[in-house]
């Protein structure tokens, strides 16, 4: 069986387009949508995330500006920082980059962020709203993964549907919104008993545990949807996701690539989240 695979990279250019033309109509009536990203330190790889959002932002026709501060930055420095950015009618979304330098607490600053202006969906208010399906946004990744299957003709509801991995970011967020589309959900994680056996029940298999090549074909039904957010390095320095995609794509109806299948998603939703801030904030209908 030849697996459809599920190319992110051209659903998220898709996703990204379709901001553009909307911010466009925006920029008509005199509205920018605005994106400040705080990066606290000098992490590789956060750097790395945060100049593929300022391009993504110039991209989509958004005013973005970016606030490096330095490793040595205080607690109440950097929440200073957010309360001033909270005030500002031009920002419509404040983005802490995570993981920030050891001393700093990630909860507090996230908490310090006004829920309006909170386009990663982290305030505990939002992840409520989300509890409830009463959102306005959508935590990055798995807003990324659902337009996946969506776009795939994945079928949701009544199906089983396995996460492994329950972090705030990913695993959780994850479960609920597979749930609001009617499926049914299990979350796996490190203390799961005989996790083969719950993950080749999955009709739609999500991996988000952040272990190179953890999914082996012995864990996955024969025709399942399989989703693979993880990014890792395999033993020659290369990249690779969770699952090992040589191995499983021959069983699979449909699966993601890594790179080029979840990772371009996250940021398309980045824009779409800035986007809907922008117009919750100005007063317009979504």
């Amino acid at each position: 069986m030849s697996p459809i695979i599920i190319d992110g990279k051209k659903i998220s250019a898709d996703v990204r387009a379709q901001v553009a033309a909307e911010t466009a109509k925006l920029k008509e009536q005199g509205i920018v949508p605005g994106l400040a990203v705080i990066i606290v330190g000098d992490d590789p790889a956060s750097r790395v995330y945060v100049n593929n959002k300022k391009k993504a932002c110039a991209d989509v026709g958004f005013y973005s500006e970016e606030h490096a501060l330095p490793a040595e930055t205080t607690q109440e420095e950097l929440v200073a920082l957010v309360q001033q950015l909270n005030q500002r009618k031009d920002i419509n979304g404040i983005l802490c980059q995570l993981p920030l330098p050891k001393g700093l607490d990630d909860k507090a600053v996230i908490n310090a962020i006004a829920p309006e202006k909170d386009v990663d969906a982290f305030h505990p208010s939002n992840v409520g709203r989300i509890m409830l399906g009463e959102y306005s946004f959508l935590p990055c990744t798995p807003a990324g993964v659902m337009e996946l299957l969506h776009a795939a003709d994945v079928e949701i509801s009544g199906k089983e549907c396995v996460v492994i991995g329950r972090s705030n970011i990913v695993g959780k967020p994850m479960g609920m919104l597979l749930l609001h589309e009617n499926g049914t959900v299990t979350i796996c994680h490190s203390r799961t008993k005989n996790l083969a056996e719950v993950t080749r029940r999955a009709d739609v298999l999500v991996a988000a545990v952040g272990k190179a090549k953890f999914v082996t074909a012995d864990m996955v039904k024969p025709g399942a949807a399989v989703i693979d957010v993880g990014m890792n390095r395999d033993e020659n320095g290369k990249l690779c996701g969770d699952v090992d995609y040589d191995a499983v794509a021959p069983i699979c109806s449909a699966i993601t690539p890594v790179p080029g299948g979840v990772g371009p998603m996250t940021i398309a939703m980045l824009m779409r989240n800035t986007l809907t801030a922008a117009r919750m904030q100005n007063g317009l209908d979504n």
